[in-house]
């Protein structure tokens, strides 16, 4: 019989042919479903990146991660680093306590680097002492406006980093009441500066000075004594050129807030005659060269200072503005008229 004469039948062939397909595709079966990637989370759990996220969250927004699901619970509160830095701003602040204080910073696990406790009424020196115990390679410490610290207090914090050879290297404590020349002596002596050696970048005075935390302020003690009134103060340098070019290091306009009347734009130092001829719509001060370059009242010539611009009523679009003192007088006058 000749080959070309053979006969496959049906179903010969098709076994034939399915035994020649490959074997991740056949013919009978379909496809496998695609398996998910890592990257893609499983439902209700949170995405890979936000965990990445952590760690650049506020004090406020890392606590209310950690009460979203039990992932993200384990993820703030299992790792040490993201509770190296631990800043208390407000409205947390007045919430805070020696308790709290020490069970939010036992989280680093002895590795807490960073304190900035800003403006904490709550927290006692005893509290801020056991913190520090547990955490001695502490590097910043910052206490501004805590008004339940004492200058005594401080002192015996800065003096254990030292016999535990630690390496504090920036200190804020500004708001600190019945801080004296002595307990800042002792504070410079032992963190390894003299008393007579001030820093050598200036501290000029701007309108975040009256933020909790002044962030441009990179020297390693903030308060230093004011040389007029002799208290331990925030001391503010001039930066007009006539004043720096006064002979010596202590011109007569380097002080304090209390003693030298500055500018809330430039900082600079304000004489007296110079106040009565530069009147505000606020409650702060300027100099003649910024008060001729800002907008003023339309009814009484005042102008806002940068820092209460918002204060402004009835603004134009050309730019006048009534001031809040012109506002309620002029209501009060309506009021009269139609009492009438």
């Amino acid at each position: 019989m000749r080959l070309s004469s053979v006969f496959i039948s049906p179903p010969l062939r098709k076994a034939r042919d399915t035994e020649m397909l490959p074997t991740t595709a056949t013919a009978s079966t379909p496809p496998p479903a695609p398996t998910p990637t890592a990257a893609a989370a499983a439902p209700g759990e949170p995405h890979e990146a936000l965990l990445l996220a952590l760690g650049h969250l506020r004090l406020r927004d890392l606590l209310a991660c950690g009460r979203v699901c039990r992932r993200l619970r384990g993820a703030v509160a299992g790792d040490p680093l993201l509770w190296r830095r631990v800043a208390v701003e407000p409205p947390l602040s007045h919430r805070v306590t020696d308790e709290v204080l020490l069970a939010l910073t036992a989280r680093a696990e002895g590795r807490l680097r960073s304190l900035r406790l800003l403006g904490c009424p709550r927290v006692s020196d005893a509290g801020l002492l056991r913190v520090v115990e547990r955490n001695p390679c502490v590097t910043e410490l910052y206490v501004p406006r805590c008004t339940g610290l004492t200058a005594d207090g401080l002192v015996k914090v800065v003096q254990f980093l030292h016999e535990r050879k630690g390496n504090l290297s920036h200190l804020r404590l500004h708001g600190i009441c019945k801080m004296t020349k002595d307990h800042l002596d002792v504070i410079n002596s032992l963190m390894c500066r003299s008393s007579q050696q001030h820093d050598a970048r200036a501290l000029y005075y701007s309108h975040k000075v009256h933020e909790v935390l002044n962030t441009d302020d990179d020297r390693h003690i903030d308060v230093d004594v004011c040389p007029i009134c002799r208290n331990v103060r925030l001391v503010f340098d001039c930066p007009r050129d006539d004043c720096r070019k006064v002979k010596g290091n202590w011109p007569w306009c380097r002080g304090c807030f209390f003693c030298v009347a500055r500018c809330e734009t430039c900082g600079g130092c304000i004489d007296l005659e110079e106040l009565g001829e530069t009147a505000l719509a606020c409650s702060d001060f300027l100099c003649m060269e910024c008060w001729l370059k800002l907008p003023k009242c339309s009814t009484c010539n005042r102008p806002y200072c940068e820092r209460h611009a918002n204060l402004k009523e009835s603004l134009s679009p050309s730019g006048q503005f009534t001031c809040q003192e012109c506002m309620a007088f002029a209501s009060s006058l309506e009021s009269l008229e139609e009492g009438y």
